[in-house]
């Protein structure tokens, strides 16, 4: 769950100078450094962890090889997110900058989440480095404390919900596409939070602790303050984000336009990620009544 957190000096931040234009699509990829580091080393802590997790049991049990691929899929949508031309014509486009959003918030956090990689991670260290950790967490008090209350269902949730709904207030978006140490604070927020939001649907204990009535109203909720954002934002009669006022007219929008399919892409696709997430939930609700029944 940390890893993620190795990309921040660079990967977050936003994009001083011309905004781009249609002409500079191909050329807008990014070869950073830190990114490819922090993604790379992710991949082979991971990677590593589980081999030995495999290894010790004997081949056939340890790491399940879809949660492998699901961690692997998340670092893939936070480098797509991060090193394609998506992360520098969201300079110019709220709407290609909503899918980056989308990207960390609703593909990489819930695939990072599924690949549970705590416990390989821990493998991938030392007997000895794995020893200290452990000794380390059990004898803290401050970490494990506020990794209980962010990772608390109504903490997570708050904390996700409300930040989605925060930085889409016009004053606040504003402010980040302008300054890059605010872009950098929002897109931490979104990531981050989104992180801890899924964490607690996917984390067995996290799971089990929460019960499945609580877990579908936990998604619902957050599905339906999305929609509600996303139809806020597009059915505007006027521009809400001045930071895009003079970003779009090379790309054939003006920025009603712009907005209006920003908000549409957090609408429909947004809201029906939850869904998918919350289907399972209500066929298993579903099926226990009609058992009881």
């Amino acid at each position: 769950m940390a890893m993620p957190l190795l990309l921040v000096p660079r990967t977050l931040l936003a994009h001083p100078g011309r905004a781009p234009e249609p002409h500079d699509l191909w050329t807008a990829w990014h070869a950073d450094p830190v990114v490819i580091a922090g993604l790379a080393l992710g991949v082979w802590l991971y990677l590593r962890g589980a081999g030995r997790i495999r290894a010790r049991a004997g081949g056939r049990r340890g790491i399940p090889r879809w949660r492998t691929a699901a961690w692997l899929g998340g670092m893939a949508a936070v480098a797509l997110a991060l090193l394609s031309p998506i992360d520098a014509v969201g300079q110019s486009l709220f709407a290609v900058h909503m899918v980056q959003h989308l990207l960390l918030i609703m593909v990489a956090a819930p695939l990072l989440t599924l690949g549970e990689p705590l416990v390989p991670m821990l493998f991938a260290l030392s007997p000895g480095v794995r020893r200290t950790v452990g000794l380390w967490w059990r004898d803290a008090r401050v970490l494990p404390a506020l990794w209980g209350a962010v990772t608390h269902p109504l903490g997570a949730w708050t904390l996700h919900v409300g930040g989605l709904v925060a930085w889409h207030i016009p004053r606040c978006y504003d402010a980040a596409a302008r300054s890059l140490p605010v872009h950098v604070l929002e897109h931490l927020t979104f990531f981050v939070t989104a992180l801890w939001f899924w964490w607690v649907l996917f984390d067995r204990r996290s799971r089990h602790r929460l019960g499945t009535g609580p877990a579908v109203l936990y998604l619902f909720t957050a599905a339906l303050a999305s929609t509600l954002l996303g139809a806020a934002i597009s059915l505007s009669a006027r521009p809400w984000y001045s930071a895009h006022w003079g970003t779009t007219t090379a790309w054939g929008l003006t920025p009603l336009e712009d907005q209006q399919v920003a908000g549409l892409i957090m609408w429909v696709p947004g809201g029906m990620v939850y869904l998918m997430a919350l289907a399972p939930m209500m066929i298993r609700v579903l099926s226990d009544r009609r058992i009881r029944d």
